[in-house]
């Protein structure tokens, strides 16, 4: 009997899982396959995700999938690999009309996806990843045999992990790389890569994408990859396809388009929107200052990185940029969420750590992205979810016991002065939409005295109406003197609230401009990493 490390069940005569043959005529049984899709359309409801998008990837090509957040890109590949089906259109895998019903059926096609959050389970090894991964893995296996026809597939590929080392024990750029080995193993021949470099160093990416480069390069693989880092586009891919809104906007060889280009089709030509009349007033006195903030991600990987900026009062300093570029992490620092490895942070001119004592003592509040997670207790009334910030005090509380007939009072107040719309202060906040989730959470942060909010994508997935109220409590507040720190990932809405507009790429505020003199395209060219 021969024993693996960390397997529970072998024995010898059981053979090795060996890489399972596609079904006669599947392109995964040839080379490198290509991609089209015709007029592809999803909806949910009365929202149109994509509209009669077409696009083509050549076979053996290295094709970029670009565009803003919302723009399509993930809905167009979770109908290629089988997560949902369009309503409308054709997709053609090696030139033959599919139905993807499954991401079984796409693997059987030939087609991988390799996500942007590592999928390795920590405590195995390398090559108990590789072969677990089988859909037929037995329940017996020959890890001697294994462990030879994982040493002759691995002497083809042009990475070199060791097969022994526990996934746990990876760098963040090896672990990327035994995700793609997971997906050449399967004798996937097109490649999905999502953000593949978002949490690999520089070096790292490089090696990554020239290895895949190289493989396109030799008619082994196809890989179309979904990313915002126009630099890796124009160093590594040999065509690129632009969405924005749904729609495919524009795309071609990467040779015959610049980086203004690419830019220029991933926000558009609009102009700015017309700043909104507000009284004149002076700059206020500085809030919020950070000085050369830095912070990791959950993975270890620096996120942010000396990070300077300040928020006078009276004023909105927006924050743009792709998701992935270090936002949450700073969001999550000033909201005590996340730790930083220094503590340049100060409001009012005295330090910073984000403490219920100091939020308090400061006026500080935080709206953050996705409220129902990270502001309230979804089991917990209106009430309760409101009184947060108040629970402990007079009159809300007296010798230690909470008083809930105010408590009630105080909610019913803001519930009539907010708008929200839920049956009483008693029903659960989480049965509430989405727009009154987050008109609740704004009346637990706007009331009182705020000096400091930080608002967090504050309107993402909202109704027009409830995006249009969520924007007029922003702007009150700056017209009342606070000092208002906006991190949005849509550029529009930053544009239309902000009085000074910074872009955050890897990590960094690699620009700064007024609104009146904010230019859209100039803006996006730093959205895109384009510094120049």
């Amino acid at each position: 009997m021969s024993k693996h490390p960390g397997s529970a069940q072998t024995v010898e005569s059981a053979p090795a899982p060996k890489p399972r043959a596609p079904a006669s005529g599947s392109p995964a049984t040839g080379r490198a396959c290509g991609l089209e899709v015709i007029s592809l359309t999803k909806r949910f409801g009365d929202f149109t995700a994509m509209d009669q998008v077409s696009m083509k990837v050549r076979p053996g090509s290295f094709h970029a999938l670009l565009g803003e957040n919302g723009a399509g890109k993930s809905t167009l590949v979770k109908c290629v690999v089988g997560y949902q089906q369009p309503d409308e259109g054709s997709i053609l895998i090696a030139d033959r009309e599919q139905q993807v019903r499954s991401p079984r059926e796409a693997s059987m096609l030939g087609v991988g996806m390799v996500y942007q959050h590592f999928t390795l389970v920590p405590h195995m090894t390398v090559a108990e990843n590789l072969i677990m991964s089988r859909i037929d893995t037995p329940q017996f296996i020959n890890w001697r045999q294994a462990r030879v026809e994982l040493e002759a597939f691995m002497q083809r590929m042009p990475f070199r992990i060791s097969l022994n080392a526990p996934a746990s024990s990876l760098a963040a750029g090896e672990k990327q790389k035994v995700e793609i080995l997971r997906q050449l193993y399967l004798e996937r021949r097109f490649l999905i890569l999502d953000e593949p470099t978002s949490v690999l160093t520089p070096n790292e990416a490089d090696e990554v994408l020239g290895m895949l480069k190289e493989m396109c390069r030799r008619g082994e693989v196809t890989v179309l990859m979904i990313t915002h880092k126009l630099r890796e586009v124009k160093a590594f891919t040999d065509s690129v396809s632009v969405l924005r809104a749904g729609r495919y906007v524009g795309g071609g060889d990467t040779d015959d388009l610049t980086t203004e280009d690419l830019a220029e089709l991933m926000v558009g030509e609009r102009q700015p929107p017309a700043a909104e009349s507000r009284a004149a007033r002076g700059a206020g006195r500085t809030v919020l200052e950070i000085s050369g903030m830095r912070a990791r991600d959950d993975e270890g990987v620096p996120a942010v990185r000396d990070v300077s900026l300040s928020v006078s009062a009276g004023e909105i300093v927006g924050i743009v940029g792709v998701s992935g570029n270090g936002q949450k992490e700073l969001v999550e620092v000033l909201a005590g969420q996340r730790h930083a490895e220094n503590t340049g942070i100060s409001v009012q001119g005295q330090p910073y750590r984000a403490r219920r004592s100091e939020m308090i003592r400061h006026g500080v509040a935080i709206l953050p992205e996705e409220p129902l997670r990270n502001a309230c207790v979804p089991g917990m009334t209106v009430a309760d979810n409101m009184a947060f910030r108040v629970f402990d005090r007079a009159p809300y509380s007296f010798m230690g016991w909470l008083r809930n007939g105010q408590r009630r009072k105080r909610a019913q107040e803001l519930i009539k002065a907010f708008g929200v719309r839920t049956p009483g202060a008693e029903s659960p906040i989480g049965k509430l939409s989405g727009g009154n989730v987050q008109r609740a959470v704004l009346a637990r942060e706007l009331t009182g005295d705020v000096r400091l909010l930080i608002a967090a994508n504050p309107v993402f997935g909202l109704d027009f109406k409830a995006v249009r109220e969520i924007h007029d409590r922003l702007r009150e507040a700056r017209d009342n003197g606070t000092a208002v720190l906006l991190i949005s990932e849509d550029l529009d809405e930053v544009l239309q609230l902000s009085d000074r507009i910074l872009v955050m790429y890897e990590g960094r505020i690699v620009y700064e401009t007024t609104r009146d003199q904010a230019q859209v395209r100039s803006i996006g060219k730093h959205m895109a990493g384009d510094h120049a």
